[in-house]
């Protein structure tokens, strides 16, 4: 078992800094996945905690003890990669036990530690195979195995799925869930720019952009309570619409006013200083739903439609200069392009954001800490 303590931790090359100051801290037996756009920094985060990259300002400690100047290899730390480099003329078992072999380690216990990896793998009628003869999915496990058997206090995986096809991603996606359930222990650090493997893997899952900590929180925390407009739009397929909205009457709830002139109530708080204030307006598409009689949030001609068999994704004009409506809607619904459609939505799945693009809070103390720090003209 094994804590990760980052404080203030920097990377830059040269004059180009790429992380400004990480703080995080990882509880032993975590699961936790780095998720956030190319170029976010979150490979980069992931190589300094490996100690493939030297940290330019900050601490790193991993169960205690400060990791800055001490080499990877005495972190206690092993790294699965986006790549398998799998030796091609060993077999799986060989491949799985050099490292230990290299450490000298008895036979007995390298036979030991390979037979119990390659078991909870499901590996184990592959280990006399060389890398060729097994699929995709099949040697991103074996690097795995060859993770597991070094005992280490933490686990990095580095966008290791990202060679594999839909299927087999969706296969060892379930097999890396299985793996942490096996070894509740042990810590894991994941990277990925795939939110879903970020939504069902994770404990927790910290956002990044521009080399810098947008949000730390569960999946669910951060898909029913982002932090600001980019953890609203990057978490969540397809992405949350965003529309400019007013509020017209402060207070909890708060009233906002549409462009097209409705008025909505938001079940958040709001001060009276923010009366008049220019907002962005959010709600998912899965969110909506269709609208009868007078409940409903917009009304729109139906531009096109998506059909995936189980829903379809049907993109309604409203009038918006930032482009349709989308709503996530059942499969079996009528819906024909060019009709008119009214969409509704509870008031309990809506969103609202500042100028500054920080949301505002739900529930009492949590909005009372936030309006404190809000200034608004």
């Amino acid at each position: 078992m094994a804590n990760l303590t980052l404080r203030n931790v920097k990377k830059a090359y040269g004059n180009l800094n790429i992380l400004h100051g990480i703080d995080l801290d990882i509880k032993s037996g975590e699961f936790v996945v780095f998720v956030g756009p190319s170029g976010c920094g979150k490979s980069t985060l992931l190589r300094t905690i490996a100690g493939l990259e030297d940290i330019t300002d900050g601490t790193l400690q991993i169960a205690g003890e400060t990791v800055n100047d001490v080499p990877p290899s005495k972190r206690g730390i092993a790294m699965v990669f986006q790549s398998y480099a799998l030796y091609p003329h060993m077999t799986v078992y060989d491949n799985m036990a050099f490292g230990m072999k290299i450490a000298r380690e008895s036979k007995a216990e390298i036979d030991r530690r390979v037979r119990q990896a390659a078991e909870i793998l499901q590996l184990t009628k592959y280990l006399d195979r060389l890398p060729k003869a097994l699929s995709g999915g099949q040697r991103q496990r074996v690097a795995i195995g060859r993770a597991i058997v070094r005992n280490p206090k933490v686990f990095l995986f580095d966008e290791p799925l990202s060679n594999l096809d839909a299927a087999l991603r969706v296969a060892t996606r379930i097999e890396i869930a299985k793996l942490k359930e096996s070894m509740p222990n042990t810590t894991m650090v994941y990277v990925t720019h795939d939110q879903v493997e970020a939504m069902t893997l994770a404990d927790r899952i910290v956002v990044l952009k521009d080399g810098r900590v947008e949000q730390v929180g569960s999946p669910m925390d951060l898909y029913c309570h982002p932090g600001n407009l980019f953890v609203a739009q990057f978490i969540g397929s397809p992405a949350m619409n965003i529309l400019p909205a007013t509020i017209e009457q402060a207070g909890q709830p708060t009233s906002v006013l549409l462009a097209d002139g409705r008025e909505v109530e938001v079940p958040v708080a709001t001060p009276v200083a923010a009366v008049g204030a220019s907002i962005s307006f959010g709600v998912r598409p899965e969110d909506l739903r269709i609208g009868t009689g007078a409940d409903y949030l917009f009304e729109g001609t139906v531009d096109y439609v998506e059909q995936l068999g189980e829903v379809q994704l049907v993109y309604v004009e409203i009038g918006s200069s930032d482009g349709p409506l989308v709503a996530k809607l059942p499969g079996g619904a009528a819906v024909k392009r060019g009709t008119v459609m009214r969409l509704a939505a509870e008031p309990g799945n809506l969103h609202i954001f500042g100028e500054d693009g920080r949301s505002f809070a739900r529930n009492g103390a949590a909005a009372t800490a936030a309006l404190s720090e809000m200034a608004f003209p």
